[in-house]
């Protein structure tokens, strides 16, 4: 029989710790004098028995390591309950959302997707608007401990090629988890703190930094405005696009170079590839703003690399509505979106290394139709990919294909249009933020959309970011039986 204690005691400590940290936005609230503080105080009280019972109950069930089938439902069960609790304050706070609503904010938050159902976010107070940052925060460092250490033990997706990288432990998926969070939360810190300090300088204010570097950093795309990043025009773009870019290399090697190993960092083909990627689509989309939109070159230049690198990022902050721009820009924007940065950062959607091994098992097949005695296996850095991780990609494009058409259709269902139902489940997929069109694009938000469409998304936004098999596997009789 399955033993769900170990489980319930991860997730009920995790729990009080999310209340614990409803104590920073009630203490801003408390400075700020606007009486919302209360709010955070019974969030933080509910929240925290809430999960200390819960930790308490299942103690004696605690173990060293964990199952198969427990690390599948503690992967899932943390990203599902935490954005409940996440989003208390949504319903008892000033935006007094409905259940559906808080948990769409709640779940966009922790998945870092961006898409929101709040409107008027200028008048908002300043610890709600804090709280939406800080749930991206905690689900940025918290999606890369999952793929560092959860999804290549769970074979998901191809992450098994990145088993044990640059941290060596005793093999059991706990005490992994605890050694690799530490060191990567430090490099995480380090990155939001410099982030912080840079849109200080560049004329940010404090809380407009402090929020916006969470949300930069996480790749979240949440704004304390209506319009997002709108309201930063010049050279905090240019802020936001570096740190974007640094939140989408792979953590482990910020790890490495903190320990002073710069060499794997270069060597990363997945590092290259990305900028490489994000430069050229940054020239194309320069070139054609100034000769097709006739913008002047710095502004064309600052908007491209801006929203290229916000989309293909998955972060889904907005400095204008590139729909405007012509239909060109958006088809590049809507598949670039399901490109991802590279494994193992803050990054969703589908990311380059699989990428990478899809062309080289591509490029495989070419050549051994040309040569049908040779052997030609597919590699990646140099190293031949294992046939079942290989086999675990192709799955994972199959699987991601059928799943956006499956949820496009159910969202047509419900009375959406065909752009918003396809887009819409692109960025809940992908967990990019903005979808396309008047309703949910770049100018708009997730609020008018009908409670079963939200529900929806909000499905796939889990699906997304714990990149599909996490969640199917349990979907499974074989699962259970196991």
């Amino acid at each position: 029989m399955l033993d769900l204690r170990p489980v319930g005691y991860v997730v009920g400590l995790l729990v009080a710790v999310l209340g614990a940290t409803m104590l920073l936005p009630m203490l801003l609230d408390l400075w700020h004098g606007n009486g919302h503080w209360p709010v955070f105080l019974e969030a933080a009280i509910l929240t925290c028995l809430t999960g200390g019972v819960l930790s308490l109950a299942c103690s004696n069930g605690v173990q060293a390591g964990l199952t198969l089938q427990q690390t599948f439902l503690l992967t899932t069960g943390v990203w599902l309950i935490l954005p409940v609790f996440g989003g208390i304050p949504f319903v008892i706070g000033a935006t007094e959302a409905r259940a559906v609503d808080a948990f769409f904010e709640a779940m966009s938050g922790m998945t870092t997707t961006g898409s929101t159902v709040f409107s008027g976010l200028d008048a908002l107070p300043q610890g709600l608007l804090l709280w939406r940052s800080m749930l991206q925060w905690f689900g940025g460092v918290g999606i890369i401990v999952v793929a560092m250490v959860f999804l290549p033990e769970l074979r998901v997706g191809g992450m098994q090629i990145f088993r044990s990288e640059a941290f060596e432990t005793d093999g059991k998926v706990l005490p992994r988890a605890a050694q690799i969070a530490a060191r990567i939360s430090v490099a995480y810190l380090v990155l939001t703190v410099a982030c912080v300090l840079c849109y200080l300088v560049v004329g940010m204010s404090f809380l407009d930094a402090v929020n916006h570097a969470l949300t930069t950093v996480s790749t979240g795309g949440f704004s304390s405005h209506d319009a997002s990043f709108g309201a930063f025009q010049g050279a905090p773009e240019y802020v936001a696009s570096v740190f974007m870019v640094l939140a989408s290399l792979p953590f482990v090697r910020y790890v490495q170079l903190m320990a002073g190993n710069l060499l794997p960092l270069k060597r990363d083909s997945q590092v290259r590839v990305f900028l490489v990627l994000i430069f050229f689509l940054t020239v194309l989309m320069t070139i054609y703003r100034v000769f097709i939109n006739d913008d002047h070159l710095e502004h064309a230049f600052r908007e491209g690399i801006f929203n290229v690198t916000s989309i293909i990022t998955g972060t889904g902050y907005a400095s204008v509505d590139y729909q405007l721009w012509g239909a060109f820009p958006v088809v590049v924007f809507f598949f670039i979106g399901l490109v991802g940065g590279c494994a193992g950062s803050t990054c969703c959607s589908i990311k380059i290394f699989r990428y990478q091994l899809l062309f080289a098992a591509i490029l495989a097949q070419i050549r051994k139709i040309h040569s049908p005695h040779g052997v030609f296996p597919p590699r990646y850095e140099g190293r031949t990919v294992p046939e079942d991780a290989l086999s675990s990609v192709m799955a994972f494009f199959v699987i991601f294909v059928v799943s956006l058409g499956v949820l496009s259709v159910m969202l047509g269902l419900t009375g959406l249009d065909f752009v918003t139902s396809v887009s819409g489940a692109a960025t809940a997929l992908a967990n990019i933020g903005p979808g396309l069109g008047d309703t949910i694009g770049p100018a708009g938000n997730f609020s008018s959309l009908n409670d079963t469409a939200k529900w929806m998304l909000t499905a796939g936004m889990l699906i997304g970011r714990l990149e599909l098999f996490a969640v199917y596997a349990m979907l499974t009789v074989q699962f259970w039986r196991s």
